[in-house]
């Protein structure tokens, strides 16, 4: 075999091989596939169903908040649920993408804290380490009621 046709058949066997999860998720390794997998089933459990415990089965032993607006540990995260379920007991985010990079896994989502609003478009930045979240950053945007384009922000 030519030396340049057998890496070319590697990639386009690569390619065909990757798989969409909503079209939105490209397959990683069985480790990041386990990484995004966590991190999914802590967004279900905590962001949707507001089960705090269930989510803190995917948290490590230290989690680092860096919202500014939460506190750190498992204890920030459990008051952060308090506030959703008091609040917005109604709060849904729909995950639109996923991405992972080795121990990141980052989400693209559209959260409603009342049905019937816009929401906010949230990009959230998760880290792990040996299959459980560790760190996280988020970047909110509110979804304006005129925007200055005709894009969609998913």
């Amino acid at each position: 075999m030519h030396p340049i046709v057998r890496p070319v058949a590697m990639i386009a066997a690569s390619i065909l091989t990757l798989s969409f999860a909503g079209g939105a998720a490209i397959a990683g390794s069985p480790q990041e596939e386990a990484n995004r997998a966590a991190v999914l089933a802590f967004y279900e459990k905590g962001l949707n169903q507001k089960d705090v415990d269930a989510a803190l089965a995917y948290v490590g032993d230290r989690y680092v908040q860096h919202n500014p607006n939460a506190a750190d540990g498992p204890e920030g995260f459990r008051k952060f649920i308090g506030f959703l379920r008091e609040k917005f007991p109604n709060s849904h985010s729909e995950i639109k993408r996923s991405f992972v990079d080795g121990d990141y896994v980052i989400l693209h989502v559209h959260s409603l804290r009342e049905p019937g609003t816009r929401g906010r478009a949230i990009v959230d930045i998760f880290k792990l380490e040996n299959g459980k979240i560790v760190e996280h950053w988020d970047v909110v945007q509110e979804i304006p009621e005129t925007p200055a384009n005709g894009n969609t922000m998913f």
